[in-house]
C-alpha cells in the first residue's frame, strides 16, 4: 500500500470520511492528478507540480485542504484560510456536513486553470 493511502486509511472518523469525500470531488474534477506522500501528508500533483494537500490536525480537530495557488484564486476568498502563509490558502472541515461540494468544485476548477 502507498504511504498516502496508509495515511488516509489510518485516520479515525470523522476525518477519514471527510478525506474520502474530498478525494472523490477532487479526483472527479481533474483526471490527471497524482497522489503522492510528501512532507508526511497526502499531496496531489498536477502536471508535475504541487496542487493541493490533505492534512489532519488531531489537536485542532479538522481536515485541512491546502491549496498551493490559493492566493491566485478569485472566487470564494471569504472561505479560504491564510494563517501565516504567503502562497497557500486552505479550506478546513471538522465534519462531513461542512463540505460544500459545489463550492469545492468551483475552487478546484479555478485552480486547475492556473496550471
Amino acid at each position: 500500500m502507498k504511504p498516502a493511502d496508509e495515511y488516509i486509511l489510518s485516520q479515525p472518523e470523522p476525518y477519514r470520511s471527510i478525506i474520502f469525500n474530498l478525494q472523490i470531488v477532487i479526483e472527479n474534477q481533474i483526471q490527471d492528478l497524482e497522489l503522492l506522500y510528501k512532507w508526511k501528508i497526502p499531496f496531489y500533483y498536477y502536471r508535475g507540480k504541487p496542487f493541493c494537500f490533505i492534512n489532519v490536525s488531531h489537536k485542532r480537530k479538522y481536515v485541512d485542504l491546502g491549496i498551493v495557488k490559493g492566493f491566485q484564486i478569485k472566487n470564494h476568498q471569504e472561505h479560504l484560510i491564510i494563517e501565516n502563509r504567503s502562497i497557500m490558502k486552505s479550506l478546513r472541515y471538522s465534519s462531513l456536513e461542512e463540505i460544500d461540494n459545489k463550492m469545492l468544485i468551483e475552487i478546484i476548477q479555478e485552480i486547475s486553470e492556473l496550471y
